[in-house]
């Protein structure tokens, strides 16, 4: 067999092995038989030293176009087997776009956060700023700044976590903002001071060792009773309903003379009394009163030129009231069962 006719036989060899493979590696190793370093054509181009000069450009010609032949041939099977393996891939991974897409859950701020929130909104349209201070403070401003010495009785209903260094504790209200911010403010002073406050309480339905509290407080000239119970009515409607009620019962704070707590109408039976509000119509929201003219000489304001208000209220109290959630405890288990809901 002439070595031109062993260059035809390789091409028709090569052509069929090509086409046959089934798969790129099947197609690789065709190419390797044939074009390799040890391959058929390989080996005859190794060959062309030993013919003749006559020979050698025939021969040549012959072997560079059975190459290029298979080149070609290669190059058009393998986009052959490339769509043929995408398109099992796409069958074997068939995804259908008509169902939902999986979404990733989506935070958002805790219940009481909302609230602390709301509240704040409606008080800063009514002029007031946000003031924050320490949860750790001193005996002084938590008690003594606000007309509650040593020996006074209402100081053992706030017993609270103390610290190890004498006269340090964690705050048993927000009230010691809003010494510290008269100590550093001229009148007018219009406040509130939203925040963490801490009791030494076993936690029950109704009581929790840390709370959270936004207290508020208003000092100016002329400031009266009756501006008290109109800002907490503006309050009260707009946090519960413009259709609630607003009443307030004489009451006892160290730091507020007269005070009073501040009920508005029973959000479950609209005052006509049911087993929430014990059949009376009414639920506590708050505790208010006239800022002390103590506490105001004690921050240097002269209680002759001016006077104010204060109020406090119980974040938690007023979730619950507003959302109907019978347990404190509640809020802080982290149960998103019930935290998803609002």
């Amino acid at each position: 067999m002439s070595i031109l006719d062993k260059l035809e036989k390789i091409n028709k060899e090569g052509q069929k092995e090509i086409f046959d493979a089934s798969s790129l590696e099947e197609l690789e190793s065709a190419r390797v038989s044939f074009l390799g370093k040890k391959g058929k054509l390989t080996a005859v181009l190794k060959s062309l030293g030993d013919l003749s000069p006559n020979e050698r450009p025939a021969v040549g010609k012959k072997a560079n176009e059975v190459r290029q032949f298979i080149e070609s041939v290669i190059s058009k099977r393998r986009k052959e087997l490339e769509s043929e393996a995408l398109g099992r891939k796409l069958e074997e991974e068939v995804v259908d776009i008509t169902l939902p897409g999986k979404r990733s859950p989506v935070g958002k701020r805790h219940l009481i956060t909302q609230i602390i929130n709301e509240i704040t909104d409606i008080f800063i349209g009514l002029g007031y700023r946000v003031a924050k201070g320490p949860e750790v403070e001193t005996e002084y401003y938590n008690f003594d700044a606000l007309n509650t010495p040593a020996d006074h009785p209402a100081r053992s209903l706030m017993d609270t976590l103390y610290t190890q260094k004498d006269g340090v504790l964690l705050r048993t209200h927000t009230s010691p903002v809003q010494v510290r911010v008269m100590e550093k403010t001229l009148p007018p002073v219009y406040i509130i001071a939203p925040g963490r406050a801490y009791r030494r309480d076993v936690p029950d339905p109704t009581h929790s060792p840390m709370f959270h509290q936004v207290e508020g407080l208003a000092v100016d000239k002329n400031i009266t009773f009756g501006d008290l119970k109109g800002t907490l009515e503006v309050f009260a409607k707009q946090m519960f309903g413009a259709d609630r009620k607003v009443r307030l019962r004489p009451h006892f704070f160290p730091f507020t003379e007269p005070s009073a707590e501040v009920d508005v109408s029973c959000i479950m039976c609209d005052g006509k009394g049911c087993r929430v509000c014990s059949g009376v119509g009414w639920l506590e929201i708050l505790g208010a009163g006239m800022v002390d003219p103590n506490v105001l000489s004690g921050v240097g304001y002269d209680p002759e030129e001016v006077s104010g208000f204060a109020f406090g209220m119980g974040v938690e109290r007023i979730a619950m009231l507003k959302y109907r959630v019978n347990d404190i405890r509640l809020f802080y288990e982290n149960d998103l069962r019930f935290l998803e809901q609002f």
